[in-house]
């Protein structure tokens, strides 16, 4: 009879792979929330900070 050991503790691949999950997750928040605050602002307050309503999209992705 052969036994399978499943206590294993995870290798450092499972691991790296929670990491990119998290730093995902954390990237598409931020970019959402910096997204929801741009688009919230005025036409006037925009042109305050050099940006137009196209540039929003370029500024939470590239953030330049």
């Amino acid at each position: 009879m052969s036994a399978i050991d499943i206590s294993r503790a995870p290798t450092a691949r499972h691991e790296g792979f929670g990491v990119k999950v998290r730093a995902f997750f954390s990237t598409w928040n931020e970019q959402r929330v910096t997204r929801n605050a741009l688009n919230r602002l005025t036409e006037r307050e925009l042109a305050d900070i050099g940006l137009t309503r196209a540039d929003i999209e370029r500024v939470v992705r590239f953030g330049c």
